[in-house]
C-alpha cells in the first residue's frame, strides 16, 4: 500500500478545484489498472466540491509504478470558473507520494470500533465498522469510516497514524516546505508531470 497526497498548497479556489478534478481522473486511471483507491483524509476547499488536500491509499499490483506517474507538480490550463475576468489561466497543484510504514506498530495503538456518523441513508454504515485509532505514546487519534469492513478501516487507520507520525517526526522539514511552496512551484512549473487543459480536464501530457 502507498499513500499519495494531492494538495492545492497555498493556492486559491481554482487550485482546490484542480485537486478535485485530478482526484476524479486518478480514480478512473486506477480502476483501469485494477488498483484500489481509498480516501484516508481530506480537507474541503472554500468552494463546494473542491479539496484543499486529499490523502489517498493506493493498493494493488504495480501500485508504485502507477503512483509515481502522478508524483510532482500538476498543471491545469483553464479560465477560472470562479473569476471569469481573471487573467490567470495556469493553476498548479502538488502530488506527493509516501511509502506505507509499519513504524506505528499495532502494539502501540488502541483501536475502538464505532458507528460511522453521517446524515443517514443507505450509504452510511449501520454496523460498528468505523475505527477510532489512538497512538498511545503521542495521543494522535484518527477515525476511519471509508470502508465497509472493520478490518479494512483498521488497516487504513494504522497507515494514517504511521503517516501522521512520520509527518510529526519531520515537522521541521514540513514547516520549511510550507514556506517554500511558492518557490518550489516556480522551479517546477516548467516541467509538470501531468498537464490538463479546459473545464473538462483533458489530459495533454
Amino acid at each position: 500500500m502507498l499513500i499519495l497526497q494531492l494538495s492545492a498548497g497555498q493556492g486559491p479556489a481554482e487550485c482546490c478545484l484542480a485537486v478535485a478534478k485530478a482526484y476524479a481522473c486518478l480514480l478512473k486511471e486506477a480502476d483501469k489498472h485494477g488498483l484500489s483507491v481509498s480516501v484516508i483524509e481530506s480537507v474541503e476547499g472554500t468552494e463546494k466540491g473542491t479539496f484543499a488536500s486529499i490523502l489517498l491509499s493506493i493498493d494493488g499490483e504495480n501500485e508504485r509504478q502507477f503512483a509515481s506517474q502522478w508524483q510532482g507538480v500538476i498543471q491545469w490550463i483553464c479560465v477560472s470558473p470562479y473569476r471569469p475576468r481573471h487573467k490567470r489561466k495556469n493553476w498548479f497543484i502538488g502530488c506527493e507520494l509516501f511509502a506505507s510504514s509499519n513504524t506505528a506498530g499495532d502494539n502501540k495503538i488502541s483501536y475502538r470500533a464505532c458507528r460511522a456518523s453521517g446524515p443517514g441513508g443507505q450509504h452510511v454504515n449501520k454496523t460498528d465498522s468505523a475505527i477510532q485509532a489512538t497512538h498511545i505514546a503521542t495521543g494522535i487519534s484518527v477515525k476511519v469510516t471509508s470502508e465497509r469492513s472493520q478490518h479494512a478501516n483498521k488497516r487504513l487507520a494504522t497507515q494514517l497514524i504511521a503517516y501522521k507520525l512520520a509527518k510529526l517526526a519531520d515537522s521541521a522539514v514540513a514547516a520549511k516546505k510550507q514556506q517554500q511552496w511558492q518557490s518550489h512551484l516556480t522551479l517546477e512549473r516548467g516541467n509538470p508531470v501531468k498537464l490538463f487543459k479546459g473545464s473538462e480536464f483533458r489530459l495533454m501530457k
